[in-house]
């Protein structure tokens, strides 16, 4: 049995195809991967996060941008889409395109039963290889649950993790502070009936 091997893409030919692309695709060393698709819980977290922290930083030297921005990181030769990015002061472009940028101190996923590991391992590795960036939220969409993984020195982490709905979340490297009641607003959790319960009548 011949075994198909997968077509490799260029930085370039990966750019050149995801301005034409109806979906967004990743692109790791070399590979396409195109992405999985959103939900409204996954946008209900995001809009919530990036509306509080927006607001929050109206007079501060911070930007936030969403999934449209593009992150490079070069010594993995990866293209991603995080879902929230903060940046300090002004963001660098690669290679002067302005979708696309370096640099950023805060990156924030929003989690699906898709990407959750590669999430949690495989980019998260690749983050911590940007000069700038020092602070990791990844946010459960299915119950109340968020960690928070942040930098304290060279090679040097720390994990929070915050599951009440009466807590409050603290940015270590940039100063803002949201509850998780408003970071889950209006966020509506799949109620799954036991066994017995469905039995019941």
């Amino acid at each position: 049995m011949q075994v198909t091997e997968k077509r490799r893409y260029t930085p370039e030919e990966y750019l050149a195809l995801e301005e034409i692309a109806e979906y967004k695709s990743e692109y790791i060393d070399g590979e396409i991967i195109p992405m999985a698709g959103g939900s409204t819980n996954h946008n209900r977290i995001t809009l919530n996060l990036s509306a509080n922290l927006n607001f929050a930083f109206r007079q501060e030297d911070y930007e936030v941008f969403m999934v449209d921005v593009r992150l490079w990181i070069p010594k993995r030769r990866i293209y991603t889409y995080p879902d929230v990015m903060i940046v300090v002061e002004e963001p660098e472009y690669f290679d002067h395109r302005t979708d696309t940028i370096t640099n950023p101190q805060v990156i924030i996923e929003v989690l699906s039963n898709s990407t959750q590991a590669y999430d949690r391992e495989g980019k998260f590795q690749a983050y911590r290889t940007i000069p700038s960036f020092k602070e990791y939220l990844l946010i459960d969409q299915t119950n109340i649950y968020v960690e928070q993984v942040s930098k304290t020195g060279n090679k040097r982490w720390i994990l929070r993790e915050y599951d009440d709905e009466d807590e409050a979340i603290s940015l270590e490297s940039v100063a803002f502070e949201i509850s998780m009641q408003d970071l889950y607003n209006k966020v509506k959790f799949e109620v799954v009936e036991s066994q017995a319960d469905g039995d019941k009548g």
